[in-house]
Protein backbone atom coordinates (compact mmCIF):
# COMPACT_ATOMS: atom_id res chain seq x y z
CA UNK A 1 0.00 0.00 0.00
CA UNK A 2 1.23 3.46 -0.81
CA UNK A 3 1.84 5.79 2.11
CA UNK A 4 0.31 8.67 0.18
CA UNK A 5 -3.43 9.23 0.08
CA UNK A 6 -3.06 11.67 -2.83
CA UNK A 7 -0.24 12.32 -5.26
CA UNK A 8 -0.59 14.85 -8.09
CA UNK A 9 2.02 16.10 -10.55
CA UNK A 10 1.50 18.95 -13.01
CA UNK A 11 -2.30 18.70 -12.79
CA UNK A 12 -4.17 20.92 -15.25
CA UNK A 13 -7.80 21.73 -16.01
CA UNK A 14 -8.85 24.37 -18.54
CA UNK A 15 -12.34 25.82 -19.09
CA UNK A 16 -12.29 27.94 -22.23
CA UNK A 17 -9.77 30.71 -21.54
CA UNK A 18 -9.67 29.98 -17.78
CA UNK A 19 -6.92 27.76 -16.37
CA UNK A 20 -8.73 26.58 -13.25
CA UNK A 21 -5.87 24.22 -12.33
CA UNK A 22 -2.45 25.18 -13.64
CA UNK A 23 0.36 22.67 -13.05
CA UNK A 24 -0.69 21.76 -9.52
CA UNK A 25 1.43 19.40 -7.38
CA UNK A 26 0.22 17.64 -4.22
CA UNK A 27 1.58 14.94 -1.93
CA UNK A 28 -0.80 14.17 0.94
CA UNK A 29 -0.11 11.43 3.48
CA UNK A 30 -2.74 9.00 4.70
CA UNK A 31 -4.53 9.78 7.94
CA UNK A 32 -5.75 12.98 9.54
CA UNK A 33 -7.24 16.07 7.91
CA UNK A 34 -5.53 17.93 5.06
CA UNK A 35 -6.91 21.39 4.35
CA UNK A 36 -6.95 22.93 0.88
CA UNK A 37 -7.38 26.69 1.15
CA UNK A 38 -7.83 29.30 -1.52
CA UNK A 39 -10.05 32.19 -2.59
CA UNK A 40 -13.03 31.62 -4.83
CA UNK A 41 -11.74 30.83 -8.29
CA UNK A 42 -8.38 29.55 -7.02
CA UNK A 43 -8.99 26.02 -8.33
CA UNK A 44 -9.59 24.13 -5.11
CA UNK A 45 -13.06 22.77 -5.96
CA UNK A 46 -11.96 21.81 -9.47
CA UNK A 47 -8.98 20.00 -7.95
CA UNK A 48 -11.26 18.11 -5.58
CA UNK A 49 -13.53 17.09 -8.46
CA UNK A 50 -10.58 15.79 -10.47
CA UNK A 51 -9.28 13.79 -7.51
CA UNK A 52 -12.79 12.38 -6.90
CA UNK A 53 -12.98 11.38 -10.62
CA UNK A 54 -15.87 13.76 -11.32
CA UNK A 55 -13.72 15.64 -13.86
CA UNK A 56 -10.91 14.44 -16.09
CA UNK A 57 -7.71 16.49 -16.05
CA UNK A 58 -6.45 18.13 -19.23
CA UNK A 59 -2.86 17.53 -18.23
CA UNK A 60 -0.65 16.02 -15.56
CA UNK A 61 -1.29 12.95 -13.43
CA UNK A 62 -3.00 12.19 -10.14
CA UNK A 63 -3.22 9.09 -7.99
CA UNK A 64 -5.64 8.59 -5.12
CA UNK A 65 -4.87 5.79 -2.65
CA UNK A 66 -2.40 4.49 -5.21
CA UNK A 67 -4.88 4.43 -8.14
CA UNK A 68 -4.71 6.62 -11.23
CA UNK A 69 -7.77 8.89 -11.36
CA UNK A 70 -8.18 8.38 -15.13
CA UNK A 71 -7.12 4.80 -15.84
CA UNK A 72 -8.42 3.38 -12.54
CA UNK A 73 -11.37 5.69 -11.87
CA UNK A 74 -13.60 2.81 -10.77
CA UNK A 75 -11.16 1.69 -8.08
CA UNK A 76 -10.87 5.27 -6.83
CA UNK A 77 -14.66 5.64 -6.60
CA UNK A 78 -14.99 2.45 -4.58
CA UNK A 79 -12.56 3.78 -1.98
CA UNK A 80 -13.60 7.44 -1.64
CA UNK A 81 -16.64 9.54 -0.95
CA UNK A 82 -17.42 13.21 -1.42
CA UNK A 83 -19.67 15.73 0.28
CA UNK A 84 -20.04 18.87 -1.79
CA UNK A 85 -21.27 22.35 -0.95
CA UNK A 86 -24.89 21.41 -1.64
CA UNK A 87 -27.03 18.60 -0.27
CA UNK A 88 -26.90 15.34 -2.21
CA UNK A 89 -29.81 13.64 -0.47
CA UNK A 90 -33.45 13.59 -1.60
CA UNK A 91 -35.29 16.20 0.46
CA UNK A 92 -38.69 14.58 -0.11
CA UNK A 93 -37.51 11.37 1.58
CA UNK A 94 -36.91 10.92 5.27
CA UNK A 95 -33.41 10.77 6.66
CA UNK A 96 -33.78 7.03 7.28
CA UNK A 97 -35.07 6.36 3.76
CA UNK A 98 -32.16 8.27 2.22
CA UNK A 99 -29.58 6.27 4.13
CA UNK A 100 -31.26 2.91 3.47
CA UNK A 101 -31.49 3.58 -0.28
CA UNK A 102 -27.85 4.64 -0.44
CA UNK A 103 -26.87 1.51 1.48
CA UNK A 104 -28.75 -0.66 -0.98
CA UNK A 105 -27.15 1.13 -3.94
CA UNK A 106 -23.75 0.46 -2.35
CA UNK A 107 -24.55 -3.26 -2.35
CA UNK A 108 -25.53 -3.76 1.28
CA UNK A 109 -28.15 -6.36 2.17
CA UNK A 110 -31.52 -4.74 2.92
CA UNK A 111 -31.40 -5.57 6.63
CA UNK A 112 -27.78 -4.44 6.86
CA UNK A 113 -28.61 -1.18 5.07
CA UNK A 114 -31.48 -0.56 7.51
CA UNK A 115 -29.26 -1.23 10.52
CA UNK A 116 -26.50 0.97 9.13
CA UNK A 117 -28.98 3.80 8.56
CA UNK A 118 -30.25 3.60 12.14
CA UNK A 119 -26.70 3.53 13.53
CA UNK A 120 -25.69 6.58 11.50
CA UNK A 121 -28.78 8.54 12.49
CA UNK A 122 -28.02 7.86 16.15
CA UNK A 123 -24.31 8.65 15.75
CA UNK A 124 -25.09 11.98 14.08
CA UNK A 125 -27.72 12.98 16.65
CA UNK A 126 -30.59 12.50 14.19
CA UNK A 127 -32.28 9.46 15.72
CA UNK A 128 -35.43 11.38 16.66
CA UNK A 129 -35.60 13.00 13.21
CA UNK A 130 -35.03 9.86 11.16
CA UNK A 131 -38.65 9.58 10.04
CA UNK A 132 -39.01 13.25 9.10
CA UNK A 133 -38.55 14.53 5.56
CA UNK A 134 -35.12 16.05 5.03
CA UNK A 135 -36.68 19.27 3.72
CA UNK A 136 -37.97 19.83 7.28
CA UNK A 137 -34.46 19.61 8.77
CA UNK A 138 -32.52 22.66 9.98
CA UNK A 139 -29.35 23.70 8.15
CA UNK A 140 -27.12 21.91 10.65
CA UNK A 141 -29.21 18.75 10.46
CA UNK A 142 -29.04 18.79 6.65
CA UNK A 143 -25.27 18.97 6.69
CA UNK A 144 -25.12 16.10 9.17
CA UNK A 145 -27.40 13.87 7.09
CA UNK A 146 -25.37 14.80 4.00
CA UNK A 147 -22.13 13.71 5.65
CA UNK A 148 -23.84 10.58 7.00
CA UNK A 149 -24.90 9.76 3.44
CA UNK A 150 -21.25 9.98 2.39
CA UNK A 151 -20.17 7.30 4.84
CA UNK A 152 -22.93 4.70 4.60
CA UNK A 153 -20.05 2.57 3.42
CA UNK A 154 -17.06 3.93 5.36
CA UNK A 155 -14.63 5.42 2.84
CA UNK A 156 -10.86 5.26 3.09
CA UNK A 157 -10.81 8.88 1.99
CA UNK A 158 -13.51 11.55 2.27
CA UNK A 159 -13.56 14.79 0.31
CA UNK A 160 -15.36 17.55 2.24
CA UNK A 161 -15.97 20.61 0.08
CA UNK A 162 -16.86 23.56 2.33
CA UNK A 163 -18.98 21.40 4.68
CA UNK A 164 -20.07 24.17 7.07
CA UNK A 165 -20.92 27.00 4.65
CA UNK A 166 -23.92 28.91 6.00
CA UNK A 167 -24.13 27.06 9.32
CA UNK A 168 -24.44 28.71 12.71
CA UNK A 169 -21.54 28.30 15.21
CA UNK A 170 -23.20 25.45 17.09
CA UNK A 171 -23.89 23.46 13.92
CA UNK A 172 -20.35 24.09 12.70
CA UNK A 173 -19.03 22.68 15.97
CA UNK A 174 -21.18 19.57 15.53
CA UNK A 175 -19.75 19.00 12.04
CA UNK A 176 -16.22 19.46 13.40
CA UNK A 177 -16.88 16.77 16.02
CA UNK A 178 -18.09 14.41 13.29
CA UNK A 179 -14.97 15.01 11.21
CA UNK A 180 -12.71 14.32 14.20
CA UNK A 181 -14.59 11.09 14.95
CA UNK A 182 -14.18 9.91 11.35
CA UNK A 183 -10.44 10.57 11.46
CA UNK A 184 -10.16 8.60 14.70
CA UNK A 185 -11.90 5.73 12.90
CA UNK A 186 -9.22 5.76 10.20
CA UNK A 187 -10.67 7.86 7.37
CA UNK A 188 -8.41 10.39 5.66
CA UNK A 189 -10.24 13.70 5.15
CA UNK A 190 -9.49 16.29 2.46
CA UNK A 191 -11.15 19.56 3.46
CA UNK A 192 -11.71 22.73 1.48
CA UNK A 193 -12.98 25.71 3.40
CA UNK A 194 -13.02 29.49 3.35
CA UNK A 195 -13.35 29.58 7.15
CA UNK A 196 -9.74 29.81 8.21
CA UNK A 197 -10.60 29.15 11.85
CA UNK A 198 -12.09 25.86 10.65
CA UNK A 199 -8.82 24.89 8.98
CA UNK A 200 -6.95 25.93 12.11
CA UNK A 201 -9.20 23.72 14.25
CA UNK A 202 -9.29 20.63 12.03
CA UNK A 203 -6.36 20.47 9.61
CA UNK A 204 -3.15 18.66 10.45
CA UNK A 205 -1.57 20.01 7.25
CA UNK A 206 -2.63 22.67 4.76
CA UNK A 207 -2.02 23.47 1.08
CA UNK A 208 -2.74 27.03 -0.02
CA UNK A 209 -3.85 27.26 -3.67
CA UNK A 210 -4.02 30.42 -5.75
CA UNK A 211 -4.46 30.74 -9.52
CA UNK A 212 -4.53 26.96 -9.85
CA UNK A 213 -1.18 26.32 -8.14
CA UNK A 214 -0.01 25.36 -4.67
CA UNK A 215 1.80 28.40 -3.28
CA UNK A 216 2.48 27.19 0.29
CA UNK A 217 2.21 24.01 2.36
CA UNK A 218 2.74 22.99 5.97
CA UNK A 219 1.06 22.64 9.33
CA UNK A 220 -0.98 25.63 10.54
CA UNK A 221 1.84 26.48 12.95
CA UNK A 222 4.47 26.28 10.21
CA UNK A 223 2.45 28.51 7.90
CA UNK A 224 1.96 31.09 10.65
CA UNK A 225 5.68 31.07 11.44
CA UNK A 226 6.58 31.40 7.76
CA UNK A 227 5.03 34.84 7.36
CA UNK A 228 7.15 36.37 10.07
CA UNK A 229 6.01 38.62 12.83
CA UNK A 230 3.92 37.73 15.80
CA UNK A 231 3.01 40.28 18.43
CA UNK A 232 3.74 40.84 22.12
CA UNK A 233 1.06 42.48 24.25
CA UNK A 234 1.82 43.78 27.74
CA UNK A 235 -0.46 45.20 30.41
CA UNK A 236 1.21 46.82 33.40
CA UNK A 237 -0.40 47.01 36.83
CA UNK A 238 0.51 50.69 37.30
CA UNK A 239 -0.13 53.00 34.32
CA UNK A 240 2.83 55.10 35.49
CA UNK A 241 5.12 52.22 34.51
CA UNK A 242 3.96 52.08 30.90
CA UNK A 243 6.53 54.56 29.53
CA UNK A 244 9.35 52.59 31.16
CA UNK A 245 7.94 49.34 29.77
CA UNK A 246 7.76 50.95 26.32
CA UNK A 247 11.44 51.93 26.51
CA UNK A 248 12.52 48.43 27.62
CA UNK A 249 10.57 46.74 24.81
CA UNK A 250 11.95 49.20 22.25
CA UNK A 251 15.51 48.36 23.38
CA UNK A 252 14.79 44.64 23.30
CA UNK A 253 13.16 44.47 19.85
CA UNK A 254 14.63 47.50 18.11
CA UNK A 255 11.23 48.97 17.30
CA UNK A 256 8.80 51.31 18.98
CA UNK A 257 5.84 49.64 20.75
CA UNK A 258 2.32 50.88 20.04
CA UNK A 259 0.45 52.43 22.94
CA UNK A 260 -3.13 51.31 23.41
CA UNK A 261 -6.02 53.57 24.37
CA UNK A 262 -5.96 51.49 27.54
CA UNK A 263 -3.41 53.35 29.75
CA UNK A 264 -2.13 50.00 31.06
CA UNK A 265 -1.45 48.35 27.67
CA UNK A 266 1.11 48.39 24.87
CA UNK A 267 2.01 46.04 22.04
CA UNK A 268 4.78 45.44 19.53
CA UNK A 269 5.25 43.31 16.42
CA UNK A 270 8.20 40.96 16.72
CA UNK A 271 10.05 38.60 14.40
CA UNK A 272 8.74 35.15 15.31
CA UNK A 273 9.51 34.52 19.02
CA UNK A 274 13.02 35.90 19.19
CA UNK A 275 13.70 37.85 22.37
CA UNK A 276 10.27 37.29 23.89
CA UNK A 277 11.57 35.47 26.97
CA UNK A 278 14.35 38.04 27.39
CA UNK A 279 11.82 40.87 27.15
CA UNK A 280 9.73 39.35 29.91
CA UNK A 281 12.84 38.91 32.03
CA UNK A 282 13.87 42.55 31.50
CA UNK A 283 10.45 43.79 32.56
CA UNK A 284 10.52 41.66 35.69
CA UNK A 285 14.10 42.72 36.55
CA UNK A 286 13.12 46.38 36.25
CA UNK A 287 10.56 45.98 39.01
CA UNK A 288 7.63 46.71 36.69
CA UNK A 289 4.60 44.73 37.79
CA UNK A 290 2.98 42.92 34.86
CA UNK A 291 -0.75 42.14 34.85
CA UNK A 292 -0.63 40.42 31.47
CA UNK A 293 2.07 39.33 29.01
CA UNK A 294 1.07 37.52 25.81
CA UNK A 295 2.83 36.42 22.65
CA UNK A 296 0.57 35.67 19.68
CA UNK A 297 1.35 34.13 16.31
CA UNK A 298 -0.21 35.57 13.17
CA UNK A 299 -3.67 34.19 12.43
CA UNK A 300 -4.32 32.04 9.38
CA UNK A 301 -6.23 35.02 7.97
CA UNK A 302 -3.03 37.06 8.14
CA UNK A 303 -1.07 34.18 6.60
CA UNK A 304 -3.56 33.93 3.76
CA UNK A 305 -3.52 37.66 3.10
CA UNK A 306 0.30 37.69 3.08
CA UNK A 307 0.55 34.72 0.71
CA UNK A 308 -2.18 35.63 -1.78
CA UNK A 309 -2.48 39.39 -1.42
CA UNK A 310 -6.24 39.15 -0.87
CA UNK A 311 -8.77 37.64 1.51
CA UNK A 312 -10.34 34.19 1.15
CA UNK A 313 -13.37 35.38 -0.84
CA UNK A 314 -13.48 37.43 -4.03
CA UNK A 315 -16.47 39.09 -5.65
CA UNK A 316 -16.24 37.04 -8.83
CA UNK A 317 -15.99 33.26 -8.66
CA UNK A 318 -14.26 32.59 -11.95
CA UNK A 319 -13.90 28.88 -11.25
CA UNK A 320 -17.60 28.25 -10.71
CA UNK A 321 -18.48 30.48 -13.66
CA UNK A 322 -16.21 28.38 -15.83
Amino acid sequence: MTELAIEARGLEKIFGSTRAVDGLDLAIARGGVHGILGPNGAGKTTTMRILATLLQPDGGQARVLGHDVVREAGRVRRAVSMTGQFASVDEDLTGRENLEILGALAGLDRAVARRRGIDLLDAFGLGDAGDRQVKKYSGGMRRRIDIAASIVVTPELLFLDEPTTGLDPRSRGEVWDIVRAMVRAGTTVILTTQYLDEADQLADTISVIDHGKVIAEGTPTQLKASVGAGSVTVRVVDPADRDRAQQLLAEQFGAQPDLSADPHALSINVGKNRGVSAALGALESSGIQIAEFAFGQPTLDEVFLTLTGHATAKDADQEDAA
